[in-house]
């Protein structure tokens, strides 16, 4: 048996159980009943979401998202899935493909998650794939940030799930493609949930991205520490309306528009493959030339940032949750 150890407890988010457990439950209970899209903008709908099959969720130290991320877990409907799957971004181990897990077990402060060993073995013999090495599984935060949410929200059936770790390389347009096909008949199953691990927006010049529009009929340019503050709008709005465009793009679950996105803006969305391979996934099931009205559905229900940056001197990081949801 090889065990995950929660390696990030103690400095990203607490290592004592029951002051955990207790800020996860806070932070659940403040989503209200029902919540409202952000985007698209105005609706609203009662939590739990009856039939998703994913959500999007940050991975960043629980005290910047950790009231965020309850947003996308509270709409989860956990009475019939048996299976997670977890796919999150790498950050320090370069991958131009998708990696699995060789643990048995997932560790958090409040318990283990038992890692569907069978499932890893089918999806490894479908596939191109490559194996993390202990030592690289633990390194990243970007799926260890979701397993303390996992195991409270499925703490009474904890037993009867189990979970299906994947590290998304930088991958190539056609690369995405690849997993989506490959992960699609897996989305489509009503028993199994999606999480998808992704902060938004990283700006500042601490991240190499100064992206910066004074208003919607300008065109963008990049700050300097020197600028300071900006003539045009805050620097946080302007943060904010590129996100919201790609929010909205994410939301139309077109896999070609959100590279094309990606592409002209070049927004720090470090979950950007997770994403699209969740994106490829969707219009392998549901081509965008027959998708309706009553076709798959994603919705944003909380945005929020680091902080609001005024100043090109400073920096900030982006967060969002969504939901998707596929017709039966």
């Amino acid at each position: 048996m090889t065990v995950r150890q929660a390696t990030h407890a103690g400095s990203w988010y607490t290592d004592d159980r029951e002051q955990l457990d207790y800020e996860l439950q806070q932070w659940l209970d403040n989503v209200p009943e029902q919540v409202t899209e952000v985007i698209p903008v105005g609706d609203s709908c009662p939590v739990p979401v009856k039939g998703i099959r994913a959500i999007i969720g940050p991975h960043a130290g629980f005290s910047y998202s950790g009231a965020n991320a309850a947003y996308g877990y509270k709409c989860i409907d956990t009475q019939n899935i048996k299976r997670v799957f977890l796919l999150g971004p790498s950050h320090h181990a370069y991958l131009k493909t998708c990696a699995l897990s060789q643990c048995t077990e997932y560790s958090t402060p409040l318990g283990n998650i038992r890692v569907d060993q069978e499932l890893v073995q089918e999806l490894q013999d479908k596939g191109e794939w490559r194996l993390m090495s202990t030592r690289v599984d633990q390194d990243e935060h970007s799926l260890e940030m979701h397993l303390p949410y996992i195991y409270k929200v499925f703490e009474s059936r904890i037993e009867q799930i189990s979970l299906v770790p994947i590290m998304v390389g930088s991958l190539a347009f056609e690369t995405e493609q690849k997993y989506g096909k490959l992960l699609a008949p897996y989305l489509a199953d009503p028993e199994n949930l999606f999480i998808i691990s992704s902060d938004f927006c990283h700006w500042g010049s601490r991240f190499g991205y100064t992206y910066y529009q004074s208003s919607e009929d300008n065109q963008p340019c990049d700050l300097s520490a020197r600028d300071g503050r900006p003539n045009g709008v805050p620097i946080w709005e302007s943060i904010q309306r590129l996100d919201s465009e790609g929010m909205d793009v994410i939301t139309q679950l077109d896999h070609v528009m959100f590279r094309e996105y990606l592409d002209d803006t070049s927004n720090t969305i470090c979950g950007n493959h997770p994403i699209s391979v969740l994106l490829a996934a969707v219009n392998h099931l549901y081509p965008k030339d027959v998708q309706n009205r009553d076709g798959p559905r994603l919705r944003f229900v909380k945005y929020d940032q680091s902080s609001k940056v005024c100043s090109a001197k400073d920096s900030s990081v982006s967060y969002a949750s969504a939901y998707l949801w596929l017709p039966c």
